[in-house]
Protein backbone atom coordinates (compact mmCIF):
# COMPACT_ATOMS: atom_id res chain seq x y z
CA UNK A 1 0.00 0.00 0.00
CA UNK A 2 1.34 3.46 -0.94
CA UNK A 3 2.29 5.77 1.92
CA UNK A 4 -0.02 8.69 2.57
CA UNK A 5 1.68 12.05 2.45
CA UNK A 6 0.96 15.74 2.73
CA UNK A 7 3.19 18.78 2.20
CA UNK A 8 2.77 22.54 2.12
CA UNK A 9 5.20 25.34 1.47
CA UNK A 10 6.26 27.75 -1.25
CA UNK A 11 7.93 27.53 -4.65
CA UNK A 12 9.27 29.56 -7.53
CA UNK A 13 9.89 28.86 -11.21
CA UNK A 14 11.70 30.74 -13.96
CA UNK A 15 11.02 29.80 -17.57
CA UNK A 16 12.21 31.04 -20.96
CA UNK A 17 8.79 32.28 -22.12
CA UNK A 18 7.79 35.90 -22.38
CA UNK A 19 5.55 37.16 -19.56
CA UNK A 20 2.94 35.54 -19.26
CA UNK A 21 3.65 32.05 -20.59
CA UNK A 22 1.08 30.44 -22.93
CA UNK A 23 1.19 27.24 -20.83
CA UNK A 24 -0.94 29.09 -18.30
CA UNK A 25 -3.47 30.59 -20.67
CA UNK A 26 -3.74 28.33 -23.73
CA UNK A 27 -5.54 25.12 -24.64
CA UNK A 28 -5.33 21.96 -22.52
CA UNK A 29 -5.88 18.26 -23.08
CA UNK A 30 -8.29 16.01 -21.16
CA UNK A 31 -5.76 15.60 -18.32
CA UNK A 32 -5.29 19.36 -18.03
CA UNK A 33 -1.81 19.42 -19.59
CA UNK A 34 -0.89 22.52 -21.60
CA UNK A 35 -1.07 22.23 -25.39
CA UNK A 36 -0.10 25.83 -26.16
CA UNK A 37 3.30 26.26 -27.78
CA UNK A 38 5.85 28.07 -25.56
CA UNK A 39 6.82 31.50 -26.88
CA UNK A 40 10.28 30.20 -27.86
CA UNK A 41 8.96 26.89 -29.18
CA UNK A 42 10.44 24.90 -26.29
CA UNK A 43 10.43 25.19 -22.51
CA UNK A 44 13.43 25.55 -20.16
CA UNK A 45 12.18 25.72 -16.57
CA UNK A 46 13.96 25.32 -13.24
CA UNK A 47 11.82 25.18 -10.07
CA UNK A 48 12.66 25.23 -6.38
CA UNK A 49 10.31 24.11 -3.60
CA UNK A 50 10.60 24.65 0.15
CA UNK A 51 8.47 22.43 2.37
CA UNK A 52 7.43 24.30 5.51
CA UNK A 53 5.38 21.46 6.95
CA UNK A 54 4.76 17.92 5.77
CA UNK A 55 5.19 14.20 6.09
CA UNK A 56 5.56 11.06 3.99
CA UNK A 57 4.21 8.25 6.11
CA UNK A 58 6.09 8.66 9.40
CA UNK A 59 8.90 10.75 7.86
CA UNK A 60 8.68 14.47 8.65
CA UNK A 61 9.73 16.75 5.78
CA UNK A 62 9.62 20.14 7.54
CA UNK A 63 12.30 22.55 6.31
CA UNK A 64 13.50 20.45 3.37
CA UNK A 65 13.95 21.74 -0.20
CA UNK A 66 13.59 20.10 -3.61
CA UNK A 67 14.64 21.35 -7.04
CA UNK A 68 13.43 20.39 -10.51
CA UNK A 69 14.71 21.21 -13.97
CA UNK A 70 12.50 20.42 -16.95
CA UNK A 71 13.12 20.74 -20.68
CA UNK A 72 10.31 20.17 -23.17
CA UNK A 73 10.94 20.34 -26.94
CA UNK A 74 7.42 21.65 -27.62
CA UNK A 75 4.09 22.10 -25.80
CA UNK A 76 4.36 20.66 -22.31
CA UNK A 77 1.29 18.48 -22.70
CA UNK A 78 2.83 16.56 -25.63
CA UNK A 79 5.46 15.04 -23.34
CA UNK A 80 9.01 14.02 -24.29
CA UNK A 81 10.27 15.80 -21.18
CA UNK A 82 13.82 15.76 -19.92
CA UNK A 83 13.62 15.84 -16.12
CA UNK A 84 16.23 16.43 -13.39
CA UNK A 85 15.67 16.20 -9.64
CA UNK A 86 17.71 17.94 -6.92
CA UNK A 87 17.55 16.71 -3.31
CA UNK A 88 18.49 18.63 -0.18
CA UNK A 89 21.95 17.80 1.17
CA UNK A 90 20.79 18.81 4.67
CA UNK A 91 17.97 16.25 4.62
CA UNK A 92 18.31 12.80 6.13
CA UNK A 93 18.40 9.77 3.80
CA UNK A 94 14.75 8.90 4.62
CA UNK A 95 13.73 12.51 3.88
CA UNK A 96 15.55 12.47 0.54
CA UNK A 97 13.96 9.15 -0.38
CA UNK A 98 10.51 10.53 0.47
CA UNK A 99 11.14 13.73 -1.51
CA UNK A 100 12.24 11.71 -4.53
CA UNK A 101 9.08 9.60 -4.44
CA UNK A 102 6.82 12.65 -4.19
CA UNK A 103 8.53 14.93 -6.71
CA UNK A 104 9.27 12.26 -9.32
CA UNK A 105 5.58 11.34 -9.37
CA UNK A 106 5.97 7.84 -7.90
CA UNK A 107 3.61 8.58 -5.00
CA UNK A 108 0.65 10.06 -6.84
CA UNK A 109 -0.82 13.43 -6.02
CA UNK A 110 -0.55 16.43 -8.31
CA UNK A 111 2.96 15.57 -9.50
CA UNK A 112 2.08 11.94 -10.22
CA UNK A 113 -0.96 12.91 -12.28
CA UNK A 114 0.80 15.68 -14.15
CA UNK A 115 4.41 14.55 -14.58
CA UNK A 116 4.36 10.79 -14.81
CA UNK A 117 3.03 10.30 -18.35
CA UNK A 118 5.11 13.18 -19.76
CA UNK A 119 8.68 12.36 -18.67
CA UNK A 120 10.79 10.53 -21.24
CA UNK A 121 14.36 11.20 -20.07
CA UNK A 122 15.21 11.11 -16.35
CA UNK A 123 18.61 12.59 -15.56
CA UNK A 124 20.62 11.46 -12.52
CA UNK A 125 19.54 12.90 -9.17
CA UNK A 126 21.83 15.39 -7.46
CA UNK A 127 22.17 15.91 -3.69
CA UNK A 128 22.99 19.60 -3.28
CA UNK A 129 22.68 22.64 -1.01
CA UNK A 130 19.71 24.84 -1.96
CA UNK A 131 18.33 28.22 -0.95
CA UNK A 132 14.92 29.80 -1.55
CA UNK A 133 14.06 33.23 -0.17
CA UNK A 134 11.80 36.20 -0.63
CA UNK A 135 11.68 39.81 0.58
CA UNK A 136 8.52 41.63 -0.45
CA UNK A 137 8.14 41.49 -4.23
CA UNK A 138 11.72 40.27 -4.72
CA UNK A 139 12.96 36.71 -4.32
CA UNK A 140 15.79 34.34 -5.16
CA UNK A 141 16.59 30.68 -5.66
CA UNK A 142 20.08 29.19 -5.63
CA UNK A 143 21.89 25.91 -6.06
CA UNK A 144 25.62 26.75 -5.92
CA UNK A 145 27.33 26.17 -9.26
CA UNK A 146 24.04 25.13 -10.92
CA UNK A 147 21.18 27.62 -10.44
CA UNK A 148 21.13 31.36 -9.71
CA UNK A 149 17.75 33.08 -10.02
CA UNK A 150 16.55 36.48 -8.85
CA UNK A 151 13.02 37.58 -9.64
CA UNK A 152 10.65 40.46 -8.97
CA UNK A 153 6.88 40.38 -8.74
CA UNK A 154 5.05 42.55 -11.25
CA UNK A 155 3.74 45.48 -9.24
CA UNK A 156 0.01 45.67 -8.68
CA UNK A 157 -2.23 48.61 -7.79
CA UNK A 158 -1.39 48.40 -4.08
CA UNK A 159 2.35 48.10 -4.61
CA UNK A 160 2.42 44.37 -3.86
CA UNK A 161 2.98 41.70 -6.52
CA UNK A 162 0.05 41.10 -8.86
CA UNK A 163 -1.39 37.61 -9.08
CA UNK A 164 -3.61 35.34 -11.15
CA UNK A 165 -6.28 33.16 -9.57
CA UNK A 166 -8.43 30.16 -10.50
CA UNK A 167 -5.67 28.71 -12.68
CA UNK A 168 -5.11 25.18 -13.94
CA UNK A 169 -1.51 24.89 -12.80
CA UNK A 170 -0.13 21.78 -11.12
CA UNK A 171 1.49 23.71 -8.25
CA UNK A 172 -1.29 26.08 -7.23
CA UNK A 173 -4.52 27.67 -8.43
CA UNK A 174 -3.06 31.07 -7.51
CA UNK A 175 0.29 32.32 -8.85
CA UNK A 176 2.08 35.62 -8.36
CA UNK A 177 3.25 37.05 -11.69
CA UNK A 178 6.95 37.84 -11.88
CA UNK A 179 9.88 38.55 -14.16
CA UNK A 180 13.34 37.08 -13.63
CA UNK A 181 15.99 39.77 -13.27
CA UNK A 182 18.64 37.03 -13.25
CA UNK A 183 18.17 33.38 -14.18
CA UNK A 184 21.06 31.05 -14.96
CA UNK A 185 20.98 27.24 -14.95
CA UNK A 186 23.89 25.03 -16.00
CA UNK A 187 23.93 21.28 -15.42
CA UNK A 188 23.61 17.93 -17.24
CA UNK A 189 24.81 19.62 -20.44
CA UNK A 190 21.93 22.14 -20.29
CA UNK A 191 22.76 25.87 -20.32
CA UNK A 192 19.85 28.27 -19.81
CA UNK A 193 19.65 32.02 -19.32
CA UNK A 194 16.09 33.21 -18.65
CA UNK A 195 16.88 36.75 -17.48
CA UNK A 196 14.06 39.16 -18.31
CA UNK A 197 11.67 36.26 -18.86
CA UNK A 198 8.64 34.81 -17.10
CA UNK A 199 8.64 33.70 -13.46
CA UNK A 200 6.09 32.73 -10.80
CA UNK A 201 6.02 32.13 -7.10
CA UNK A 202 3.22 30.70 -4.99
CA UNK A 203 2.29 28.84 -1.87
CA UNK A 204 1.32 25.22 -2.43
CA UNK A 205 -0.40 22.40 -0.58
CA UNK A 206 -0.33 18.84 -1.92
CA UNK A 207 -1.24 15.39 -0.68
CA UNK A 208 -1.32 11.83 -1.95
CA UNK A 209 -1.61 9.26 -3.14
Amino acid sequence: MAETWSIRGEYMESCNCEVLCPCLLGKRDERGSALARPTEGHCDVPMLFQIHDGHYGQVRLNGTLVGLAIYTPGPMGLGDWTFALYLDERATPPQREASEKIFSGQSGGAVGRFFGPLIKHRLPNRVVPMELGRDGRKGWARIPGILDVEYEGIEGLDGAASWLDNLRHFVSRRLYTCRSTRSVFRDHGLDWNNAGRNAYYANFEWSGP
